[in-house]
């Protein structure tokens, strides 16, 4: 692993990064002054999983490796992984390729989990599974299958499309006979509150939340007791939001009694702390933000958000998208498509907050910056050693 590890931080390490964090998280490169969150980038689940990847390669040489999906959600870093030979499935395989694999075969489970009746399927054929789902994640499945064994039925916040949503909706079934439902937003879940009231029927709920419950679910058996549970990595104050809404509304049906409510706290730490850590970069004068990562990674997707709500900010892939100084491309997360925004980039000077979800490598950050102070006609420092630092955050009081 020793090995593995240092391959892993050869392809994605950055010295530049690692020289501004040291110094603060703050560069002025001429009239640029590049301002890095405190905390960005690979988690520690993210980095097992992509060393058990690389150590699949190496301990299975001759063997065929496929992954469910993709290990992460990031495109260099899936490329990278597809560079090595490893062969991506479909998070949901189809029954071509189930019939293609054989007992000699690996299979890798990507970080966000697999659906249980996918394993079991896996594990029948006989292959060797190589499991790198997150700690965290497996803390929530924990959770939902306790609500499974009890009669309480999960309320999931998330995304009903996303891997690891699946996979927990898979294990809320427990051995069968436990249900769930997925809200993706307060809006939603005020819909279910509106039911538990008794303002919406069930037959509205049913069709406004179809591919979003468990097969069997009834509304008026199944709302009787349920238990908050989230992927993992959505936004820690809507997640609050939509377990406070709901015990309001468990509590006004039930005469103010809440014993038919649950929650647990399983938001991810490392997304917590990525959250945090742009609020806290918020405050610093910032012209604009760039948030740097895959386009489908959940908690990205919310730093961009909480990003817009307060300065100029543009979720990019990697710095491909600075094409030129004035044109962007960016996903916006509204349209949920790739954008190109004119005039982006200030004359002048200029402060550039910077900041990246869980799975993207430092190197894309990296490469980021070094394109803004081309962009800006920079002299850029041929070494990062020569980058003149400042070790003063630029908070304000």
């Amino acid at each position: 692993m020793a090995r593995v590890q240092a391959e892993v931080e050869g392809h994605y390490r950055s010295e530049w990064v690692e020289r501004i964090r040291r110094e603060g998280g703050r560069a002025v490169i001429g009239q640029t002054t590049i301002h890095l969150a405190k905390a960005f980038g690979f988690c520690y689940g993210v980095e097992r999983a992509i060393d058990l990847a690389y150590a699949a390669r190496k301990v299975f040489p001759e063997k065929r490796i496929f992954l469910l999906g993709e290990i992460i959600h990031n495109p260099d870093v899936n490329a990278q992984i597809t560079a090595m030979g490893i062969v991506p499935l479909e998070a949901r395989p189809t029954e071509n390729e189930f019939s293609g694999l054989t007992e000699n075969d690996v299979v890798i489970v990507p970080a966000f989990g697999s659906e249980v009746t996918t394993v079991a399927r896996i594990k029948m054929i006989g292959c060797q599974i190589v499991d790198t789902t997150c700690g965290d994640v497996m803390s929530v499945w924990k959770r939902v299958r306790q609500n499974s064994r009890e009669a309480v039925t999960s309320i999931i916040h998330g995304k009903s499309g996303h891997e690891e949503t699946r996979a927990t909706a898979s294990h809320a079934l427990g051995s069968g006979d436990g249900h769930f439902l997925v809200v993706l937003n307060l809006k939603e879940a005020d819909r279910v509150c509106e039911f538990l009231r008794g303002t919406v029927s069930k037959a509205i709920l049913l069709d406004e939340f179809l591919g979003a419950y468990s097969e069997g679910f009834d509304p008026d058996i199944h709302l009787a007791r349920i238990g908050v549970a989230n992927q993992t990595t959505m936004l820690r104050s809507e997640t609050e939001e939509v377990q406070q809404r709901l015990r309001d509304a468990i509590s006004d049906r039930d005469g103010g009694d809440t014993a038919n409510f649950r929650f647990f706290d399983t938001i991810c730490g490392a997304t917590q702390e990525r959250q945090d850590a742009l609020f806290d970069l918020l405050r610093t004068r910032l012209d604009v933000l760039l948030v740097v990562g895959g386009y489908n990674s959940s908690n990205t997707t919310h730093l961009a958000e909480i990003g817009e709500k307060a300065v100029s900010t543009y979720f990019i892939r990697n710095a491909e998208c600075l094409s030129e100084p004035d044109a962007i491309q960016h996903f916006d997360i509204h349209s949920k498509e790739e954008v190109t925004t004119r005039e982006w980039l200030p004359i002048g000077p200029a402060a550039i907050g910077i900041t990246a979800g869980a799975s993207c490598p430092n190197n894309l950050i990296e490469e980021t910056i070094l394109r803004v102070l081309v962009l800006r006609g920079e002299d850029v420092p041929a070494s990062p050693q020569e980058i003149p630092l400042s070790s003063t955050s630029g908070s304000l009081p």
